[in-house]
């Protein structure tokens, strides 16, 4: 069974750098809610902000991969309880398994320094400085997921234990 991959976290903490290192190591697609949401922004539409819009278009392209075969590695913030669900609901239209994973960088003065020296790599995307990270609302879970913490563990140790996670998962029933 095919796996999907949600990394959640704030910005900063590392997500795209750990998605780009797990796809490195799995056969899985990156699907990157920055990139969709600043294509958004510079369409003729000019979407922004782009609330959920970003998140149901990287789902439906998430969905589809998922059909076609393919494991999936979702990176976006996932705030709230309502855009969790949203891969829940991807992942069991997919029919595959969900994998949450919460990407945390628990010395705060590192997550700082890496929110503030951050350059984007997406033409056209704003990274938010610290003020605004810090600021965000970001809602307690209510569901288990797997924790890596980039500030204690190399982005390497990180990918290594979701890619284990997703292989356990491939075998369960």
């Amino acid at each position: 069974m095919n796996i999907l991959v949600s990394l959640s976290g704030l910005p900063g903490v590392g997500k795209t750098t750990l998605a780009r290192k797990l796809v490195a190591l799995t056969p899985a697609i990156h699907l990157r809610v920055d990139s969709v949401e600043t294509a958004l922004k510079r369409s003729i539409l000019c979407i922004h902000p782009a609330e959920d819009a970003g998140y149901l278009a990287l789902a439906a392209i998430a969905e589809d991969n998922l059909l076609l075969g393919f494991d999936v590695i979702a990176d976006t913030v996932n705030p709230v309880g309502v855009s969790r669900e949203l891969w829940e609901k991807t992942a069991s239209n997919g029919a595959a398994h969900l994998l949450n994973v919460e990407v945390i960088c628990s010395d705060k003065a590192l997550h700082r320094k890496r929110v503030e020296t951050r350059v984007s790599d997406i033409n056209g995307l704003v990274v938010p400085n610290w003020h605004e990270v810090s600021k965000r609302t970001f809602e307690p879970w209510q569901c288990d997921r797997l924790i890596v913490d980039t500030a204690l563990d190399s982005v390497d140790v990180c990918a290594f234990l979701i890619a284990k996670e997703m292989d356990r998962l491939r075998f369960v029933a």
